[in-house]
């Protein structure tokens, strides 16, 4: 009996290898995850890198990318070209993320995911950013052709957006960022507020932190030798299709108000609305430590978020991928 669950648990491994194996080969052609060096330039000024033709929307801001987060959406593709990776709960206590592309365009990002009405309101802090989503509820969508973003479906962007063979639908679609921008557009889009920086005094030494919703759990777990908060979801180590590991430069725990939103899905559960306008507090989780008496303030939509120590201080990030979990205010 042991041996026979021993051969089942092999062959589903090796399943599952060579699934994310044919799904990397079928979707690179040429793409580009690597975790970089340790200080990769992220949150430094940099001039805009060339990238693919054929594109529609001007240079000068953000890509947001909403992207699946259930198991069946993993490994992901793009997600260590990121910038910044905000993680928020979605309906049936699920997580989604939310990446945001200023320093670089990978050749494919995805599996991409509908957009939700909290979104509208994060993507507030950048400058007319781009928004690709594979689509959103019908009553929706008049706010996101309303709000003060360039939105990019695939029902307007269709050469921008593929199905791979190798997923089930709807965890399968994924985006050409090249068929929209004609480049990144450098750390000068990315108007957050964030500042990068000397780490400040105190803080406690931080081996692992994790922070869950009702039915998703994020773990960060300190890389000396890499300098990095190693990512896990759900108990399982985050890596991309390649099988490179997914690790933030600086973790940020921000403790929001999350009530009922007006919309819900089809079967009824009903959208969580995340508010990131006001002020509370958040855990910050840097080179090994973790500060835990931080601040966070956002007087407006259109404006930054800042963090600052206790003492009212900017509470400085390490140079690099900045991953933000927006978690339910105790």
């Amino acid at each position: 009996m042991m041996v026979r669950q021993r051969a089942t648990r092999t062959r589903r491994t090796t399943t599952t290898a060579l699934l994310a194996a044919a799904l990397a080969a079928s979707l690179a052609a040429g793409c580009t995850t690597s975790d970089g060096p340790r200080d990769d330039g992220r949150g430094r000024e940099q001039s805009p890198a060339p990238n693919e033709s054929g594109n529609r929307q001007a240079q000068g801001s953000v890509l947001a990318v909403k992207i699946d987060n259930v198991r069946a959406a993993r490994p992901h593709m793009g997600l260590n070209e990121a910038d910044i990776v905000y993680v928020e709960q979605v309906e049936a206590g699920l997580s989604r993320l939310m990446a945001v592309y200023a320093q670089k365009l990978p050749k494919t990002i995805g599996p991409v995911r509908s957009a939700r009405e909290s979104d509208l309101e994060l993507l507030g802090q950048f400058d007319r950013p781009t928004l690709a989503f594979s689509g959103a509820q019908s009553k929706l969508m008049p706010l996101i052709d309303k709000a003060p973003l360039e939105a990019e479906p695939p029902g307007k962007a269709s050469d921008a957006y593929f199905r791979s063979p190798y997923r089930r639908s709807p965890h399968n679609l994924y985006l050409r960022p090249g068929r929209l921008m004609p480049s990144a557009p450098g750390t000068k889009a990315l108007t957050t507020g964030f500042r990068f920086g000397a780490a400040p005094g105190g803080g406690k030494a931080e081996t692992s932190r994790t922070v869950r919703y009702p039915a998703a759990r994020h773990t960060f777990t300190w890389s000396a030798s890499q300098n990095r908060w190693l990512v896990a979801m759900d108990g399982t180590a985050a890596t991309t299709t390649d099988g490179k590991q997914v690790t933030a430069s600086t973790v940020v725990v921000q403790y929001v108000k999350v009530r009922q939103s007006a919309f819900h899905d089809f079967l009824g559960n009903y959208t969580p609305y995340t508010e990131t306008v006001g002020s509370g507090k958040a855990s910050v989780l840097r080179n090994g430590r973790a500060y835990d008496d931080v601040r966070w303030k956002r007087p407006k939509a259109a404006d930054g978020t800042t963090f600052t120590t206790r003492d009212g201080k900017p509470m400085n990030f390490q140079r690099g991928q900045v991953w933000v979990v927006l978690a339910k205010a105790p």
